[in-house]
This record gives C-alpha cells, structure tokens and sequence, in this order.
C-alpha cells in the first residue's frame, strides 16, 4: 500500500511526538513541517529530517495528502478550514473544535470536497482501553448502568514552559484533558443524552514555577473546577469530575458500574494501565496481561516505562482512506465529544441541563490483530 503523505502545522512541544513516532506504523510518512515561527519549523525538520516550510507552502505540497493541526485550540478551526479548502485531508489535535457550529462548517467543507477529518485522543485505541471494551462487549458487567471518572490535579503552571492558554477559554481540564476521558467514555458506552454540571474558578491567578518564567503570573479566565453529571443514550449515568486545584486525591481514574459487576479503567490520558474487574460481590480481579500490541510499553518515562503509540489514530484513518473503510477517530465522535464539554461549561454557567444535539456510533473495536495490522513490519 503506497503511504501518504503527511505534513505538520503547529512545531510545538507536542509536534515531538507525533514525528518521533509515526514511524512506528504503515500506511503514513512524515515529510514537512510548518510553524507562524519559522525558527521553530525549521528546529523540528533537522530534529525529524523533514522539509520545514512556511503554512502557505504546505497547503500548496503536492507531496502532503493529510495535514496534523498541532496548533493552540483557539485557531484549530480556522486552520483547518485552510486545510480542507486546499483540498486535503486533515487529523487535528484535541480538542478538534470550540463550539458545535465550528465543527458543523468543517463538515460540510469536508463533504463539499469527499475530504476526511479525523481528530486526537486515539489513546482510547490503547491496549488497556481495548481491553477494557472487550470486557464491555462480552457482556462481564451487564449492562452499564453507572460511574465515576475524576482527572484532577494542581495544574500545569509548575511545568509547563509557557501555561497560559491552559488556563483561558477554549482550555481548562474540561475542554485540555477532558477529551481523553469523554471520549473513551463514549467508546466504551455509547453517545451522551444530556448534561449537567457545577463549574468554578478558586484562584483567579496563577504564579509560574517552571522554567523560563518562574514568578510570573497568569489570569485565569476559565473554571478550573467543574463537577459534571453526564446522562448517556443507554440509560447509563456518570459522574464527571475535572479540576487544576487538587494537589492530592485517591480516586481512580474511571470506574464503570454495571448490573454484574465493577470495571476499573486506567487513565484515560494513557494507551496503557492496569485494569481490573469483578463479578457480582467478589473480589478484584487484575485482568492477566492481554496481548496487544498498543499496551506493551515502549518509551521511559518520569514513572518508569510506559506505552506511547501516538499516531496510531492517524495511521488508521490514512489506512482506512486507502481502504475505503471509515477511521476510528472520526469526525463524528470527536465533534460529538466537543458539545459533550462545551454543554458540560455552558451548564455550569446556566446551572441548568443541557440536551445534547449531536450523536455518534461507537467507534469500532481494535483488537490485537487489527493494531498489529496498523504498524509497521520491523525490518
């Protein structure tokens, strides 16, 4: 199968990952990267050996087939709108929009042209995740009826270099880190009915701590702390807490409550994890390791080793485009997530529920076989 290629908008931090491990799967080669700064594009064509090119440049490569929108969440629409206009398919960083009628113009311009669109997380392809709607699917829990998922932390102001965007509209953990939880809720579940939620803002500014501005302070612009309540098309109701003013807690990370028994879900943020279940009134059960290629554990990390296979969802839609197959990260499920968390922010601010318009499918299962089938053989 002959790769298409793919070229980069946006050389920051997270543009390292994507080049650095796209090489790790079939179907995809990275060739240009493009930055507002172009010092930065050309700092990540040396680092990855790709062309650094102005954005202009870019759109017009005939070489480039799909464009990665790494840039801040505030212009992801606007650039991909460019994107598809210049007549190319487009897999843009969380979260994939601001608002519902963003996402329903780049629908229609993809539609317009038979371009596709695709979006992150695809961390919900990790082999933990897998795992975990496997167990689903196989009917060990019943139906599922309940839950709890908590992402909560002190913030990013004491490492990230430049924090400010974390914490204005467009950002905060709802719409920054909300994207992994909801969206493998959605996959493990079904799609979202309505939502309800509490949201506040404790600290109105934040001093950095990190390198190389430690001691200035930001303004915070967006709550930091909501609490939501998310109702799903299946009846199945769970609760959604998210907050950057936590320095310690003791929950896990999801937990899914079904009519036979409880499912503990890793990190969601993650392709790895331990998950574990049990059945009626037994005991915790650590599910034995599961082979699948997007859980085993391939770079090291601040925690020890840990599984890291960024792209993959990328890699699926490139494929899935050659195969005429539609790609597990879709348009569909993202744009679904984006009202999911914008609801989520409006009915903090409304203190009332909020219906949600959109739907989706589940996105299909990745077994074993299917990841192995999205890498690159090893030579």
């Amino acid at each position: 199968m002959a790769k298409l290629g793919v070229g980069v908008i946006g050389c920051g931090n997270i543009s390292a990952a994507y080049l650095g491990l796209a090489p790790l799967f079939r179907g995809i080669e990275m060739r240009a990267c493009a930055d507002i700064n172009m010092d930065a594009a050309k700092a990540r064509a040396k680092e990855f050996k790709v062309r650094a090119e102005t954005v202009g440049e870019l759109l017009k490569d005939d070489e480039i087939d799909i464009v990665v929108n790494l840039t801040v969440p505030a212009v992801h629409h606007q650039v991909s709108k460019e994107v598809l206009d210049a007549g190319k398919h487009v897999y843009s960083e969380k979260p994939f929009v601001l608002c519902l009628e963003e996402g329903e113009d780049l629908k229609k311009r993809a539609e317009k042209k038979g371009l596709r669109i695709g979006s992150a997380p695809d961390t919900f392809l990790g082999g933990s995740h897998q795992l975990a709607r496997r167990l689903i699917d196989d009917g060990k829990l019943g139906q599922i009826t309940s839950g709890t998922a908590y992402v909560m932390s002190r913030g990013m102001e004491h490492w990230h270099p430049n924090p400010d965007f974390f914490f204005q509209p467009g950002a905060g953990p709802v719409l920054d880190i909300g994207p992994y939880y909801v969206t493998n809720l959605i996959q493990l579940i079904g799609p979202v009915k309505r939502v309800a939620a509490v949201a506040t803002t404790p600290r109105t500014e934040r001093t950095i701590t990190s390198k190389p501005r430690n001691g200035e302070t930001i303004k915070v612009t967006t709550p930091t702390t909501i609490h939501a309540l998310l109702e799903f098309a299946n009846g199945a109701v769970v609760t959604l807490n998210t907050s950057w003013d936590v320095w310690h807690h003791g929950h896990k990370p999801m937990e899914l409550y079904g009519e036979e028994g409880t499912l503990h879900v890793p990190d969601p943020n993650f392709f790895g994890g331990e998950v574990s279940y049990t059945k009626q009134n037994s005991t915790v059960k650590k599910m034995p390791k599961w082979e699948h290629p997007f859980g085993v554990p391939n770079q090291k990390h601040a925690h020890g080793m840990m599984a890291n296979y960024r792209t993959a969802g990328l890699a699926d839609m490139a494929i899935a485009i050659s195969e005429g197959r539609p790609h597990r990260c879709s348009m569909e499920l993202a744009l679904h997530a984006v009202e999911v968390m914008t609801s989520i922010l409006k009915a903090g601010e409304t203190s009332c529920f909020v219906e949600i318009k959109t739907t989706c499918a589940r996105p299909e299962a990745l077994g074993p076989k299917d990841a192995e089938a999205l890498l690159a053989k090893k030579k």
